[in-house]
């Protein structure tokens, strides 16, 4: 069955979330969510990393499977995101600082994050062409700054709430987790 890039575009972002519905890129998630002013610049940043790493791993993909090399794939990956991240790095270090220091050591762990690793390595195994690539890149990464800001939002609100102090801290953390991941279960069906 051959689907549309709108239908890949909204399974990345909402049916198939990598934080919400696959649980990739938990680490980030739960470290960088804590504020709102470092969770989105930290969403944008994974994904420009996503589209970077999705459009040379298309091209890679194609190089390697010419010459039989199909076996180097994911070490190929993991070389292309590494640059990637680390242009990301320079770049803010540059421009912005502050942000920099705000996001810490969750900056260079984008290369380590599973999600970025999982739209060069599912595009591959799902056989996208290039557009198709981009589109669930776009999505995927969408969907990760999404579900950033929307944990963040919920913690920056309940900071001002009267907690239980058994839920607080990391207790509050999950279960906000848990129940973002099963309202994004509701869009299930939406993908195609």
């Amino acid at each position: 069955m051959h689907e549309t890039a709108f239908q890949i575009f909204v399974n990345a972002l909402l049916a198939n979330n990598f934080v919400l519905a696959m649980f990739l890129g938990l680490c980030p998630f739960l470290g960088v969510s804590g504020k709102l002013n470092t969770a989105f610049p930290m969403g944008v940043a994974t994904t420009f990393v996503m589209i970077v790493a999705s459009l040379c791993a298309y091209g890679l993909n194609l190089l390697l499977s010419s010459f039989g090399l199909e076996y180097l794939r994911l070490i190929s990956y993991i070389v292309i995101i590494a640059s990637a991240v680390q242009l990301v790095e320079m770049v803010m270090k540059k421009y912005s600082p502050a942000l920099f220091r705000a996001l810490g050591i969750y900056l260079p762990l984008i290369t380590t994050n599973c999600a970025v690793l999982g739209v060069a390595l599912f595009q591959t195994a799902r056989e996208y062409d290039f557009v198709q690539s981009i589109t669930f890149a776009v999505g995927g990464g969408l969907g990760f700054t999404l579900a950033l800001v929307l944990m963040a939002s919920v913690r920056e609100r309940l900071q001002l709430s009267n907690v239980v102090t058994l839920a607080q801290g990391t207790a509050l953390s999950l279960m906000l987790a848990g129940i973002l991941s099963l309202s994004f279960m509701g869009f299930a069906g939406l993908g195609g």
